[in-house]
């Protein structure tokens, strides 16, 4: 991991109906003619990490910790200290799989609790998500490690391949739910089956357990985990002003959603999607009158999310209360205009690299993640 001596780079905006292939007719996801929020912003090199997949500042503090995907936890101080977390779990690392998010709890100040997802080997060939609660110690200058670190969720069943984990997590606005993203581990059908948690998003207590008020406990064989079903590969997933919660999802090709995530609601996954399978056979679309949930915003082609977070700072108000998205073959931050329970992409800013992560520091700057070895972390603020 190297951390350069900054150089600031101007960058200006870009509005990108240009950027992308013609959609067809149907297609949504298109940038805006005259895209609203689009700015001028500096970039600021903070440093390269090896395969990078979350990041989050600590409350309080300021530093950055960064999730490498192989399993290494790493941290940024305000004044450039770096260092290594101990204590991380030991994670399934290939394919998609290895270290995923990190969340600190929204009650940190006391009880120092930081929340990491990751992937986790299990008998035989398989393996699945796990998110694990753990108490985060930092000494001077650059020492921190992770105290009794305990699973408190796994992906149900485990099953073979390195897919589709998604394991994002969301802490509720007012901090009594925690929400986290199970993918459907390329498996398909188990995301229209309550019996499992594949291809879900479940509502738990900080301590793990089901949510009192989840829409399927006491039905007979659902996983009373449950809050939403019929998802793919969700890569994001956020609260935006309003407490609404959404998520962020790889469609197959084709299709990428951006979902206003209900109590309840099934999304439709594997049996409508706006995309077709990779072998190009065709998934029927969703449709007006069918019994799923449509997404909000969708993208073909597809801008293959890394992440997203809902903007609130004030150092660009063209982006307060929007989604800021960072794009992997995109290869940019895509910009989604909020309103109320609608969304639309209207710009997009060329990076020239596939970005994974995005992140809001507390001044308001703005923190990008390259996506794969050697990738540099971007700081940005407003040009000029």
């Amino acid at each position: 991991m190297r951390f350069a001596s900054i150089a600031l780079v101007s960058l200006a905006f870009a509005t990108v109906a240009s950027c992308q292939e013609t959609p067809t007719p149907a297609a949504s996801g298109q940038p805006a003619d005259n895209p609203a929020g689009a700015v001028d912003f500096a970039k600021e090199d903070m440093g390269t990490f090896d395969e990078p997949w979350a990041m989050a500042f600590e409350p309080g503090t300021g530093t950055l910790f960064v999730t490498e995907k192989s399993g290494t936890l790493k941290f940024r101080k305000a004044d450039g200290t770096t260092g290594t977390v101990s204590g991380v779990p030991e994670v399934d690392y290939g394919g998609q799989g290895g270290l995923g998010d990190i969340v600190f709890a929204p009650d940190y100040a006391s009880s120092r609790a930081v929340y990491l997802s990751f992937a986790e080997a299990g008998p035989g060939d398989t393996r699945g998500a796990a998110v694990a609660r753990a108490t985060l110690q930092c000494g001077q200058p650059d020492n921190c490690t992770l105290r009794d670190p305990r699973v408190i969720w796994r992906q149900d069943e485990k099953v073979t391949g390195r897919g589709h984990y998604s394991h994002r997590i969301a802490f509720s606005p007012d901090g009594d739910f925690l929400f986290i993203a199970s993918g459907d581990r390329q498996k398909m059908q188990p995301a229209q089956d309550l019996s499992n948690n594949l291809g879900t998003v479940v509502r738990l207590l900080p301590d793990g357990t089901p949510a009192p008020g989840n829409p399927f406990t006491g039905e007979a064989n659902a996983n009373p985990e449950i809050w939403s079903y019929g998802h793919r590969n969700i890569l994001g997933l956020a609260f935006d002003a309003r407490g609404q919660l959404w998520d962020l999802e790889h469609g197959p090709q084709g299709g990428d959603e951006l979902n206003l995530v209900q109590r309840g609601a099934n999304y439709g996954w594997p049996n409508v999607s706006n995309g077709i399978h990779y072998d190009n056979e065709p998934i029927p679309d969703h449709a007006p009158g069918d019994p799923y949930v449509a997404p909000v915003e969708w993208w073909d082609p597809v801008i293959a999310p890394g992440g997203m977070i809902f903007y609130s700072g004030a150092l660009f108000p063209g982006w307060q209360g929007n989604a800021l998205i960072a794009g992997l073959v995109s290869q940019g931050l895509v910009l989604v205009k909020m309103d109320g329970t609608s969304a639309k992409e209207t710009a997009r800013y060329d990076f020239g690299e596939r970005l994974r992560a995005v992140a809001e520091a507390p001044d308001g700057s703005v923190w990008v993640a390259e996506d794969g070895p050697e990738a540099t972390i971007w700081r940005l603020t407003p040009a000029g």
